[in-house]
């Protein structure tokens, strides 16, 4: 086949006749082909994706790039910003002669354009309009999947959260699941679940110190009220362009289990509340991981299986999830598996592990015209080898691409600028303000202080009967008056004895009758 023949057979492959987005040019044979489109269609960003590549590649611009034209197809972007440089998406971009060489070489009409934007943080943790969830919502499956809990620990998390509920105990934040688990196993609490299995000190321990530890991630900024509505993420802007949301990520990214936790509590929400759509003509939404190896490194076993689930079901609800990070190896390969779009940047060599990582890259992919192996080394700054899934569902074939320029501004925007973009927001008054109303640990704080003041009342009260008791005993008795000591007199007593015998004499015979006897 010759060079211009395989050229052409590529750019083929994406000649798509529905809704897409422009990538970039074809890279063949050393030069760049500005009449060879690389797009992907926007039916299939439900199918996932992956953006790989070594530090200083160009992931983050390929992330912006795609996100800018879904919301400027009207589809909502949600963006986890870790290293902080993607709020720039909300301002136009600087025009200079970098952007202005890289559109004429792509055939790409450049023009400076900002995104509607809103930007979160978890909880209130760096700047951002705070994403909050009540533990009730999370639910006892979930969080025994990020504890870590075993089977038997898991059902009793379970019990735990059924008692709550049937006793009308809200477990809003983790105090609240704190103060519930430990009434269960005091001398009160015990008689409650004994018909249903009882809860023994033994697991009450185990997952009072996980829950420990997952604070000390700061988990309990994350838990409370308001609770965010994640259907917040799938709104549009008043000209119709797709909301994009930026969770600002800086200040918690060495908290990977804290960003692991809200990823698949988001995740399990919008699958939960959203109706199955199959697949549409464009998504609803489109999530973007940055650092997705921050995600996985470490992961239980149980976090991984969830993951793997919710990518693989979440499709049939309109929602593409794309990772973004180093090496395709980030990524565990049941979830790898189910990323059907590729962008993959330059990978380094420089170590035997680089050189096996680069060999299981180029295993993921499609045969190819190209030599990946070699190709995949030598790619310049936002260059890409890149296979999409084409209208059909099928891989489109391997081409090797020149990234056009995002139209937004390429790093992040001053601190004055994201406070006031944060401050201006409708939803800042509706979730800036905590709200820590009566709950689970209120209740029982208080009916502990009760039955501690009632039981304190009764002690008080026997202990003041027992005392006055004693004195009474103790008391000395007074000396009798005159009259006791006359009346108290053995001649007082006999004389009353005589007179009591003659008055019941006299008594008995006018009752009876009877005559005096006579002398």
């Amino acid at each position: 086949m010759s060079d211009s023949s395989a050229a052409e057979d590529i750019a083929a492959g994406y000649a798509f006749t529905g809704p897409t987005l422009d990538l970039g040019a074809l890279l063949w044979d050393g030069a760049c082909l500005p009449d060879r489109q690389i797009r992907i269609p926007l039916s299939m960003l439900n199918r996932h994706g992956l953006v790989a590549g070594a530090t200083g590649t160009g992931k983050t611009k390929t992330l912006q790039l795609i996100a800018e034209q879904l919301s400027a197809n009207g589809v909502p972007v949600f963006l986890a910003d870790i290293k902080g440089d993607v709020s720039g998406i909300s301002a136009p971009g600087a025009a200079n002669e970098k952007s202005a060489q890289r559109a004429k070489e792509v055939a790409q009409e450049w023009t400076a354009t900002g995104y509607p934007s809103e930007f979160y943080s978890l909880g209130g943790i760096g700047p951002g309009i705070p994403v909050r969830a009540t533990v009730t919502s999370f639910g006892p499956v979930l969080l025994s999947k990020v504890l870590q809990l075993n089977q038997t620990q898991e059902q009793s998390l379970g019990l735990i959260f059924h008692y709550a509920d049937s006793k009308g105990l809200e477990l809003i934040d983790l105090k609240d699941l704190r103060a519930v688990v430990a009434f269960l196993v005091s001398d009160r609490g015990k008689a409650e679940l004994k018909g249903i299995g009882g809860l023994s000190t033994v697991t009450s321990g185990v997952i009072l110190r996980a829950l420990t530890a997952f604070e000390q991630q700061g988990a309990a900024e994350f838990f409370g009220e308001p609770e965010f509505d994640t259907s917040e993420f799938l709104q549009t802007a008043a000209d119709g362009r797709g909301m994009v949301s930026v969770l600002e990520l800086p200040a918690v990214q060495d908290k990977p289990q804290l960003f692991s936790t809200f990823l698949m509590w988001l995740l399990a929400d919008l699958y939960n509340d959203l109706p199955e759509v199959g697949d549409l003509e464009q998504p609803k939404l489109v999530f973007f991981f940055d650092e997705a190896h921050l995600l996985f490194n470490g992961a239980s076993k149980p976090f991984l299986e969830s993951i793997t689930q919710t990518v693989r079901l979440i499709r049939s609800k309109g929602i593409g999830v794309f990772f973004v990070t180093q090496t395709p190896k980030d990524v565990p390969g049941d979830v790898l598996a189910q990323l059907g779009n590729r962008v993959q940047h330059a990978l380094r060599a420089f170590t035997p592990d680089d050189a096996k990582a680069l060999k299981a890259t180029v295993k993921t992919f499609p045969n190819s015209e190209y030599d990946l192996e070699e190709l995949l080394t030598r790619l310049g700054t936002g260059e890409a080898v890149v296979t999409v899934l084409s209208e059909t569902g099928a891989p489109t074939p391997v081409a090797a691409t020149r990234l056009r320029a995002p139209q937004s501004l390429m790093g992040p925007i001053d601190e004055a600028a994201l406070d006031a973009a944060v401050k201006g927001s409708l939803l800042y008054a509706r979730y800036a303000e905590a709200v820590d109303r009566e709950s689970a640990y209120e209740k029982i704080s208080a009916e502990q202080a009760a039955a501690e003041a009632a039981a304190e009342a009764a002690a008080g009260a026997a202990e003041a009967e027992k005392q006055a008791k004693a004195a009474a005993k103790a008391a000395p008795k007074p000396d009798p008056s005159l009259a006791e000591q006359v009346v108290g007199s053995g001649l007082f007593r006999s004389l009353a004895r005589s007179v009591g015998t003659q008055l019941g004499r006299e008594i008995s015979r006018s009752i009876f009758g009877t005559a005096r006897r006579r002398r």
